[in-house]
């Protein structure tokens, strides 16, 4: 009796009205390259909690995909949040971090003040020459971003920079760290948010600059890079290197600080957080998809039964779901629009039912999903920190009541 050919799982496509030529192409050379390329690392790495190497950084940038939303001026491909979104699912789809790295060009740590220097940077950005890491967060201020206690002190035509920064992932490997610190207290009648502003700290790959330490901090998943607690005691940063703006806002204005900027790039990494873990969630569907019917029980594919089925059912339903919605607050973004509670709201919708996906996955393996032997461990390792990230699910819920109801 031959064994009968397993059905494989069918990946999703764009759909109108968001599908065009060069995004059904851009959509295909992303999946082949994750499939071909990331995949295979993915399982040999993240066992051993091991790092991306280097030259798969080299092959995306090759692609141009450090410079997706990089004008085309600038070297970079003219495009826009969704297309960022659509590479970045993608990716996460064969390992999360992959998708992440992405967002560590884009134009991020260009913002300079001096525009020659800007341009400069850009081109390198869009080349993927130009990568770093963000350090907002502290032991003691996450989600709370306006109770970052860094400070940022003037000397001359420099900054000194002293304090403590947590979850600064690629801190090591990056070509620069922005860093957000206080260079004041608020005035009577400001927000607390008032006298933040971003510092570009430049520095070699591969080491930290003078003044700065580093301690790994070890994560259950989101392997790929490795994620750190920074000490900065004394860290000299040129004027130069003060950020006007994060995340290629050019309408950021110096004088009013730079934490309203990193606020709207966060709408930004909201729905970038949402189309990797759609990109997971994904990936738990489809490794589900064809152990139903490879897995057999009381003489039948366990597929066969309709629990199961249903149960796949309901998680293609809302895998779906999530997918059409990033897209949409993608599309959003590109028009202009500030989506802020969108964003928060796709954010909140898509990382949760990537944690009940990935659950439900390794419970339709049976003892098989709870083993190393199979990826779907990882999935819901991953999957579970998308929840936290970029603002945890209580974090978007405030952002979307408080757009419905008035302030407490």
């Amino acid at each position: 009796m031959s064994t009968p050919e397993l059905k494989a799982p069918r990946p999703p496509e764009l759909l109108s009205p968001w599908r065009t030529e060069a995004r059904v192409a851009l959509q295909q050379e992303a999946r082949a390259f994750a499939r071909e390329v990331v995949l295979p690392l993915a399982d040999a790495l993240d066992p051993q909690k091991g790092e991306m190497p280097r030259t798969l950084i080299d092959a995306m940038a090759e692609k141009g995909w450090f410079g997706i939303t990089i004008p085309a001026d600038y070297g970079g491909m003219g495009l826009g949040v969704f297309e960022y979104c659509l590479v970045s699912e993608e990716l996460a789809r064969a390992w999360l971090s992959v998708g992440s790295i992405l967002a560590r060009g884009q134009g991020l740590g260009t913002q300079t003040l001096d525009d020659d220097r800007r341009r400069a940077l850009l081109a390198k950005s869009a080349r993927g020459q130009w990568i770093g890491s963000i350090a907002l967060s502290e032991p003691t201020a996450g989600s709370d971003l306006a109770g970052v206690r860094t400070r940022a002190v003037r000397e001359g035509d420099a900054w000194v920079l002293t304090g403590t920064k947590r979850w600064a992932g690629f801190a090591q490997g990056a070509d620069f760290i922005e860093v957000l610190a206080r260079t004041r207290e608020p005035k009577p009648g400001e927000p607390r948010s008032a006298g933040l502003e971003p510092f570009l700290v430049v520095k070699e790959p591969g080491r930290f600059p003078e003044g700065m330490t580093g301690t790994v901090i070890d994560k259950i998943g989101y392997h790929g890079f490795l994620t750190f607690e920074l000490e900065l005691d004394g860290v000299r940063v040129p004027e130069s290197d003060r950020l006007t703006g994060l995340y290629g806002d050019e309408g950021a204005d110096a004088d009013a600080g730079g934490f309203a900027s990193v606020q709207r790039g966060l709408n930004i990494a909201r729905v970038h957080t949402a189309a990797r873990a759609v990109g997971v969630a994904r990936a738990a569907l489809e490794d589900c998809t064809l152990y139903l019917q490879e897995r057999e029980q009381f003489g039948h594919p366990i597929g066969d039964f309709q629990a199961l089925r249903f149960a796949l059912a309901d998680m293609a339903a809302e895998v779906a779901q999530a997918r059409a919605y990033w897209q949409q607050v993608a599309h959003l973004l590109d028009q202009g629009e500030p989506a802020e509670s969108e964003s928060a709201q796709v954010k909140l919708l898509a990382t949760e039912m990537a944690v009940r996906v990935t659950n439900q996955a390794m419970q339709l393996h049976g003892g098989n999903g709870y083993t190393t032997e199979r990826r779907i461990e990882r999935y819901w390792r991953d999957a579970r920190l998308t929840t936290i990230f970029e603002g945890t699910s209580e974090i978007q819920r405030r952002i979307i009541s408080d757009r419905m109801l008035p302030r407490p």
